[in-house]
């Protein structure tokens, strides 16, 4: 069972992680791209990421952009260091910042 990180921690994660921010029990953050093809192929990369950590993201897709809502469903839906590492990997596969 993963364990809730404290606001503290939380807060420190967001502040390197470019755009993220904590809305409700989860990290969120909406990626915009220039086309529905880049979005798309975000969320195919991401989800390799996403797979490799049995850590699946909560996201949606509209066009180009891909929102993607982050937190731990066996912590209770609050947000975990399972979902700060996955965010770290997604913003090291996205190409928009």
């Amino acid at each position: 069972m993963s364990l809730p990180l404290t606001a503290t921690k939380i807060k420190a994660a967001c502040a390197k992680l470019p755009g993220w921010k904590v809305k409700g029990n989860a990290l969120t953050k909406t990626f915009t791209f220039a086309t529905f093809r880049e979005a798309l192929a975000f969320m195919v990369c991401s989800g390799f990421e996403a797979e490799e950590m049995n850590h699946h993201p909560e996201w949606t897709n509209v066009y180009n952009r891909v929102a993607v809502r982050l937190s731990t469903h066996d912590a209770g839906g609050r947000i975990t260091a399972k979902d700060v590492k996955l965010a770290r990997r997604l913003q090291a596969v996205s190409w928009v910042g």
